[in-house]
């Protein structure tokens, strides 16, 4: 096996569902929105999904994740993730997964953890991979999709067939957003998705909750 191959590998184990950043507890503010109403359908986490992905965290995270395989510094990188989290709880996610995603590697490697926000605690462990850049945002955001996906299944509920209909629909955006991602700079970050950061906010009262976030 090559050794593109296998550092292919690498990225599939540190971004599948084994891997313990605990991503299954978090539903990025989507708990709050299926309790709101606003999410109710296959068709209506699609459309949530998508302008997450194109609009929201997802891109930004994409493009923090650009800059950093391109060896830009990644503590002020860190600094402006942690700036460009909107709520309390979606601060929490990404720095809690972060943490975890860098333990679990350093426990793997016998290294000491460099624990970041999670695009760029990542970044930092793909770097070594030299993987090309839209592979790796492609990879970042599909799981990124999936754990959303997989919160939609649980919590909406939707059968695991809509929830797979759902997840191969945004293959498309995922391609374009990794595409378009891997040319950006940090001048190309912008949040527009609202509606998730409202609900993101108001999940932190909820009065009973399955996720953290």
């Amino acid at each position: 096996m090559s050794t593109p191959d296998l550092a292919l590998l690498s990225l599939v184990q540190w971004l599948s569902p084994a891997f313990p950043t605990g991503a299954f507890a978090y539903s990025h503010g989507l708990e709050q929105a299926v309790s709101a109403g606003e999410v109710t359908s296959e068709a209506s986490l699609l459309e949530w999904l998508t302008d997450i992905l194109h609009h929201g965290a997802g891109w930004n995270d994409a493009v923090l994740l650009a800059c950093a395989l391109r060896g830009e510094d990644l503590g002020a990188l860190a600094d402006l993730a942690r700036a460009l989290a909107g709520t309390a709880e979606r601060l929490k996610e990404t720095e809690e997964q972060g943490a975890a995603f860098a333990k679990a590697r350093a426990e793997m490697t016998g290294t000491c953890p460099n624990p970041m926000p999670l695009p760029l605690a990542l970044a930092d462990a793909a770097l070594a991979l030299q993987l090309p850049a839209e592979r790796v945002i492609a990879l970042f955001q599909h799981s990124f999709a999936s754990n959303l996906v997989s919160a939609g299944v649980r919590f909406i509920p939707l059968g695991q067939a809509a929830g797979q209909r759902v997840l191969a629909a945004l293959h498309d955006d995922i391609a374009q957003i990794a595409h378009r991602a891997a040319a950006a700079t940090t001048a190309d970050l912008a949040q527009t998705a609202f509606r998730a950061d409202v609900q993101s906010a108001a999940h932190e009262t909820l009065d009973v909750r399955i996720f953290k976030t």
